[in-house]
């Protein structure tokens, strides 16, 4: 069941506010309908959200609007690098743990010539670096090296162009489910360095904003299944 379905279901007088609040952005918005229905799937099928009805209704959405199969395989690959935040998070946090117990580690210390090439390798394929990257190229750089590789496929074998990806991104790390605030950041200046405006850019806060609407998808259900049972 979406979640349009369910809020018919439970409150048809709050449907129509709903309505109103989902589709601002699809009445008054600067991207590409494809591009809308990109940045929705990019939230829905998150590791964050995992909305299989909102996924299903995203990919018809996407299709209907002119997207390919590759294009949609591109946005599920480019929100499947969200896992990366376990280190991003993780990383940072070791780094002081061992700093306390005396074990610290020298993130100041010159890059081995294999480090160096794994970084140079990065900047390279993502167009980017960022120093909450040094931990993990510290810590483990071949883990590093195959995340590169991963996070890259989409940029080497994609049509989407860069500024679209840089905002599915910016879509699933502004999401209520994830709140990624150091990604967030450095995709919003991605994005702007591609070319992205203020007003797409808060056009996917907008998409994004809609994604609490999942609870009539999963508790309008709950609900009827709970009064038939008493």
């Amino acid at each position: 069941m979406s979640w349009r379905d369910g809020l018919a279901e439970a409150d048809p007088g709050f449907a129509a506010l709903a309505d109103d609040f989902a589709g601002h952005p699809w009445r008054h918005g600067v991207l590409a309908p494809k591009v809308k229905a990109l940045l929705l799937l990019a939230v829905d099928s998150a590791a964050t959200h995992r909305n299989a009805a909102g996924t299903r209704e995203d990919i018809e959405l996407a299709l209907r609007h002119g997207a390919t199969p590759q294009e949609i395989v591109e946005v599920l690959e480019l929100t499947s690098t969200l896992g990366i935040h376990a280190c991003n998070c993780g990383v940072p946090i070791l780094l002081e743990e061992l700093q306390a117990a005396g074990q610290g580690v020298d993130l100041d210390a010159p890059l081995t010539p294999r480090q160096e090439e794994i970084k140079a390798l990065f900047t390279e394929k993502r167009g980017y670096w960022n120093d909450f990257w040094n931990g993990l190229l510290h810590l483990d750089p071949e883990f590093f090296a195959a995340y590169t590789a991963f996070s890259a496929n989409a940029w080497e074998t994609g049509t989407l162009e860069p500024k679209v990806r840089e905002l599915v991104y910016t879509a699933f790390d502004a999401s209520a489910t994830h709140m990624f605030e150091p990604g967030l950041r450095q995709h919003i200046r991605n994005a702007i360095a591609y070319g992205a405006t203020k007003q797409e850019i808060m056009e996917v806060f907008e998409l994004a904003s809609s994604a609490g609407l999942g609870a009539f998808a999963l508790g309008a259900p709950a609900l009827r299944e709970a009064l038939a049972q008493r």
